[in-house]
């Protein structure tokens, strides 16, 4: 049911301030779109750099979704269905991420799984290193981007209550199947937007990717490492990079707007 728009609601001082809001975020992405040569932009794309660090994007990204929605999940489930205390007491542990600079969430990661930390020891005695990796991207990315969707199932389960739950569970039905059956479907918009938000951002990382596993072709050096280290002289060419930071641009339009589709039905 779509609900009747009320006349006179919105002052008449909201349109043109927000006008000039949307130009302020507008002008500085069209902008990056003038710079880039139609001419060139499938060549740049296409360089065996660009494609390089595109290729380990995508990858970690989608790895770095996945354990976000494994992890992140049973952590939405917790925060929403706990004692209100407790989770008041938790949810700012799992916000943190959200506020920290990239470059200090980097640098928390390191002093954690480097040599020297207390858990990166004892990984080191094992053989197992963690920083400078392919896999360090991926943990970097789950550490910045699983509150995204751990933000957006648990204010679905929150806003859709446990009555149908605790009706199941009245039919004899246990946590585990409840969970699978029930919960699931419940929030299956939110944990869609929840997950599209969630890769958007880990393609996006940079600030602790660069910190924890540092700028290696082919191995670390993700899209926004390539634009960075082009502008600074050296990997692709500025041309790739601008035609790679435009393409990041769309990338992360799309998901915007897959999310906002979503989350309607």
């Amino acid at each position: 049911m779509v609900r009747a728009r009320v006349p006179g609601l919105v002052p008449v001082w909201v349109a043109p301030v927000a006008a000039v809001t949307l130009l302020c975020v507008a002008a500085p992405l069209l902008a990056l779109a003038g710079r880039t040569d139609a001419a060139t932009l499938v060549a740049a794309v296409t360089s065996p750099a660009a494609r390089q660090a595109l290729t380990l994007s995508l990858g970690t990204a989608l790895t770095a979704t996945a354990i976000s929605c494994l992890l992140g999940f049973p952590l939405a489930l917790a925060l929403a269905r706990w004692p209100t205390r407790l989770a008041a007491l938790l949810r700012p542990f799992v916000l943190l991420p959200l506020v920290l600079p990239p470059l200090v969430s980097g640098l928390a990661l390191l002093f954690l799984l480097g040599r020297r930390g207390p858990v990166g020891r004892w990984l080191a005695e094992a053989g197992i290193t963690l920083p400078f990796t392919t896999t360090a991207v991926v943990i970097a990315q789950v550490f910045v981007a699983m509150p995204f969707l751990v933000v957006s199932v648990e204010g679905a389960l929150r806003s859709k209550g446990d009555g149908h739950e605790a009706v199941a569970a009245t039919l004899g039905a246990r946590p585990t199947r409840i969970v699978a059956t029930v919960t699931v479907p419940l929030v299956a918009p939110a944990l869609r937007s929840g997950l599209l938000l969630c890769f958007a951002r880990a393609l996006g990382e940079f600030g602790a990717t660069a910190m924890f596993a540092g700028n290696a072709p082919g191995t670390t050096r993700t899209m926004p490492l390539a634009i960075y280290t082009a502008f600074n002289g050296a990997g692709v060419d500025k041309d790739a990079a601008v035609a790679l930071a435009l393409e990041l641009v769309v990338v992360a339009v799309l998901v915007m707007v897959a999310s906002a589709v979503r989350s309607k039905r």
